[in-house]
């Protein structure tokens, strides 16, 4: 086989790189990922003993555990972030209200690092909307001298159907008394 022959044209990379990057774009990605982030330093930091020559520096709290749960709910918010991309707005509010819990639960939110993480990730979910599918063009439609201007209706002149019924839904034309106004009862 040579490398010109089809089917073998592409690097799997590419390929790889190709589809990511479509479901990538197709979710909150970036959203889940701060989220998910946000969540590691907020249940890491308080179980963490950090060495300094012989000096052994514990940051253990007595909210340990709520600092696991908050990181552990933060990670599984981020993860489904990607994975339900429905569940954005609640998502992302919770990643939102465990932030701003884990300031005074754990150690300031992870030293402000995993608390600005999950307030940017939760902030970017509740703003995230889907794209819009591409609309296809319209097709222009051939006019003769005798066809009504572009953007008329066509086939009424006046504000009465075919079948003699008016065409205002609106309830304001004048021979109904309205004048422009609507009345309320």
């Amino acid at each position: 086989m040579s490398a010109e022959s089809p089917g073998q044209s592409e690097h799997y990379l590419r390929v790889f790189r190709r589809n990511f990057r479509a479901w990538r774009g197709d979710r909150p990605f970036w959203a889940g990922l701060f989220v998910l982030l946000g969540g590691f330093p907020i249940a890491y930091f308080p179980y963490a003993n950090l060495q300094i020559g012989h000096l052994t520096l514990a940051m253990a709290t007595t909210a340990g555990a709520g600092s696991l749960i908050i990181g552990v709910l933060l990670g599984v918010l981020g993860i489904s972030l990607w994975f339900q991309k429905h569940v954005r707005t609640f998502a992302g509010v919770a990643a939102i209200l465990l932030a701003l819990v884990s300031i005074p639960v754990s150690n300031l939110g992870g030293f402000l690092i995993g608390f600005l993480f999950a307030m940017i990730g939760g902030a970017m979910a509740v703003s995230w909307a889907p794209g819009e599918p591409e609309a296809e063009p319209a097709k222009p439609v051939a006019q003769s001298e005798g066809d009504a201007p572009e953007g008329a209706p066509v086939g009424t002149t006046d504000s009465v159907s075919e079948l003699g019924e008016p065409n205002d839904l609106s309830g304001t034309s004048p021979a109904n008394g309205a004048n422009g106004r609507h009345s309320a009862g």
